[in-house]
């Protein structure tokens, strides 16, 4: 009995969904390096910057959901496994008992382990395949990290405030993260927030600490979990200019930087290299395949699970690994709700059917949305709706250029729904309203909304994406001949010096060709499977 036991113990902590440690025939591990030794370059002199790899999540019971690396981490190591660490900095050092300027810690190798989930590639692995000299093992990281704060001007790396699931997955990376907390002195719930506010109490004096007060007050309406740090707490609970000088003087001085890390790796990935936008090209080419496969498939009757299965089917397919995101198909009414993955309407009919699903290939996700008649033609109000979608669209793709800016993107699109909507009745003119509620772009990467410089005018290798909307729910204050359509076109633009390149193009946009490619034939027609009862 106890042999039992000890069986399904085993058994039943082994459903871990881990992909392989690197993609094969992806980026290579000199192309990881150079992403590293760039970052390097942003850091200031004598920093460190520290990278933990995301925890493993639970599904249900004993299944953990399929891992997926956090993608800065993965951009500079290409390492694909859980309870990692990566440690950078800014000048080599003598780490270890040799000069480094990177050390990389993983999980060991455990055949018992890769026999149910996978290989590991161990340190011996992580040095040959992803180009470190100094790989260790994440048991070393108390001892070996190379970390004192007394070395250093400044400890880079992100917000660790947010609570990791207990589990015997995560227990290595658990106790990682509390021995650097433990050796940096990391405030307890310490967030970007709350450094913001530290330096904003830092900065105050007697003459305007009542007006940091005020404007600590409006910030936490928004985060109010802020307000939960002692130090900050003792600020605002300080009942005059005085009391609150002295609040301030208890701030301890912090050599960690939950904020600058982020703001460098939006520099370093918004412009995207040749052998990213390969990778780019090739997800996104699978995605408009997938649409276009859809669009020959799609009949009356179907349900919208159906309709994902297919662009799914396709994706794998072609062999990409995985969906950038959840796959979203809305038929009808179901295509106002932005973000709705449920997809679990039994049978769409004679209604526009939204459609945005990406596929990723090597870790690169697409994103693509396309929007058609489910009976292969527009009736008049769609026809209208699409219309003005679409001119919104071509306007801002042709401002895809180096020098321009999202706002400029966005505004161009909105003025042609506005000025649209009214001429069609919907709204009168200068009304505000919601039926184009989201912004137009976002850049496009490892992430579906990637990292970049938001506010910055666009660059030569930008890869964003082009997408207006217009959404008229059911019971909207216009005629009810307009309620339930719903119209978004979505498309993936590199930025070049010659002008913007559609990298989605192949999938049919135009009216009329959405409406021609519903004309041919689907292989899948005759592929009629089994009743079940």
């Amino acid at each position: 009995m106890k042999k039992l036991f000890w069986t399904l113990l085993f058994l039943s902590i082994s459903f871990v969904g881990l992909p392989q440690s690197f993609f094969e025939g992806g980026l290579t591990s000199d192309w990881h390096q150079s992403r590293r030794d760039e970052l390097r370059k942003l850091m200031p002199a004598n920093t460190v910057a520290v990278f933990f790899n995301n925890p493993v999540k639970n599904r249900t019971n004993d299944v953990d959901y399929i891992y997926h690396p956090d993608t800065d981490f993965f951009y500079l190591t290409g390492f694909r496994e859980p309870n990692a660490v990566l440690v950078l900095f800014s000048e080599k050092r003598e780490i270890n008992g040799e000069l480094a300027d990177e050390i990389i810690f993983v999980q060991e190798r455990d055949p018992r382990a890769e026999m149910w989930n996978g290989k590991r590639l161990g340190q011996e692995g992580a040095i040959e395949k992803l180009g470190f000299k100094q790989a260790l093992l994440n048991s070393d990281f108390a001892e070996k990290s190379g970390i004192k704060p007394e070395d250093f001007d400044r400890i880079f790396t992100f917000s660790l405030s947010q609570g990791i699931e207990e589990s015997n997955s995560n227990r290595p990376l658990i106790t990682m993260i509390n021995d650097f907390k433990s050796a940096t002195s990391y405030p307890d719930k310490y967030t970007e927030a709350s450094a913001q506010i530290y330096d904003m109490i830092k900065k105050s004096d007697l003459e305007n600490s009542e007006r940091v007060v005020q404007m600590i007050t409006r910030f936490s309406r928004q985060y109010p979990e802020m307000l939960e740090d002692p130090a900050i707490n003792s600020y605002m609970k300080a009942d005059s200019p005085e009391k609150r000088m002295a609040a301030k003087a208890e701030i301890p001085e912090q050599k960690v930087d939950i904020s600058s890390l982020s703001q460098m790796m939006d520099v370093l990935r918004e412009v995207k290299t040749p052998e990213e936008i390969a990778l780019l090209k090739k997800a996104v080419k699978i995605s408009a395949i997938g649409q276009i496969e859809v669009m020959k498939a799609a009949k009356p009757g179907m349900s919208e699970r159906e309709i994902q299965g297919v662009h799914e089917f396709i994706y794998k397919r072609y062999g990409a690994e995985d969906l950038g995101y959840p796959s979203i198909v809305g038929g009808g009414n179901n295509g106002c709700i932005l973000h709705y993955i449920e997809n679990d309407k039994r049978s769409v009919n004679d209604r526009l059917l939204l459609m945005d699903l990406g596929a990723e290939w090597k870790g690169y996700t697409a994103d693509v949305t396309r929007t058609i008649p489910i009976s292969g033609k527009f009736n008049e109000e769609e026809r209208a709706i699409y219309e003005l979608v679409y001119q919104a669209q071509e306007a801002g793709i042709a401002l895809c250029k180096p020098g321009a800016s999202f706002s400029e993107i966005d505004a161009a699109g909105r003025k042609i729904i506005n000025d649209g909507l009214v001429n069609l009745g919907i709204i009168k003119a200068g009304e505000k309203h919601n039926y184009f509620p989201h912004g137009t772009s976002h850049h496009l990467g490892l992430d579906v909304h990637d990292r970049g410089v938001r506010g910055a005018a666009l660059k030569e290798g930008v890869v964003l994406t082009v997408e207006p909307g217009i959404y008229i729910p059911e019971g909207s204050n216009c005629d009810p001949k307009w309620w339930g359509i719903a119209v978004r076109i979505e498309d993936d633009i590199l930025v070049t010096k010659d002008g913007p390149i559609n990298l989605s193009g192949d999938a049919p946009r135009s009216i009329a060709a959405i409406e021609q490619m519903m004309k041919i034939p689907s292989v899948l027609e005759n592929w009629v499977l089994p009743e079940i009862d």
